[in-house]
């Protein structure tokens, strides 16, 4: 299919809930979730709902923490992003009144944003997009994963992140998120996503 296609395939199923809804883009980064999620605001507020775009790369830990073992470290990789402060802080709040906040950490800067919090009305839809989110108890009604075969994925992974492709390979080996997203997504020709279900 084309991307305009799958974007209106999501937002469908986006819709089709009632109240608040959490939408998780998860995909290894040269499978650019970010992109995917920002497809999604244009159509979504069209179709009557307020968006809210959360990036999970501004709710990552200190560097003091992320980096205790080295910088290239790929078993620490998943421990970079402060799941706990996704949880509390945006997913969880948001669905139960609206109420999130928008970002946590400025890694630029290596310093909280001291971003206030702010209210969503109803029938909102939260989207957030990050990389290995998936299994780690982040609450949503639409969880969509970005996959590609692990050879493109070597292909695509700039020189200077090769050192992620073994955190990679054991998110999909341990969590298995093709078997735990609500939509899996093939983008290996990203002109031509292939969607995918979960079978239930």
């Amino acid at each position: 299919m084309t991307t305009a296609v799958l974007v209106d395939d999501l937002v469908r199923r986006v819709v089709e809930h009632d109240g608040r809804v959490r939408v998780l883009v998860d995909g290894a980064p040269p499978t650019r979730p970010s992109d995917l999620a920002d497809a999604l605001v244009a159509p979504l507020r069209a179709a009557g709902r307020a968006v809210v775009r959360v990036h999970a790369e501004e709710f990552l830990r200190p560097a003091s923490v992320r980096f205790e073992h080295g910088r290239h470290d790929a078993d620490s990789l998943e421990d970079r992003l402060d799941v706990g402060a996704l949880g509390r802080e945006v997913l969880d709040p948001f669905a139960a009144s609206g109420r999130y906040l928008p970002t946590l950490w400025d890694v630029r800067t290596d310093r909280a944003t001291r971003a206030g919090y702010e209210q969503a009305p109803d029938r909102a839809v939260l989207v957030l997009d990050g990389s290995l989110l998936l299994g780690r108890w982040l609450d949503a009604e639409l969880t969509v994963h970005l996959t590609v075969r692990r050879a493109t994925l070597e292909r695509r992974v700039a020189a200077d992140d090769r050192w992620t492709l073994p955190a990679f390979a054991r998110y999909d080996e341990e969590t298995e998120p093709m078997q735990v997203a609500d939509v899996v997504v093939h983008v290996d020709d990203p002109r031509r996503p292939a969607i995918e279900e979960r079978a239930l």
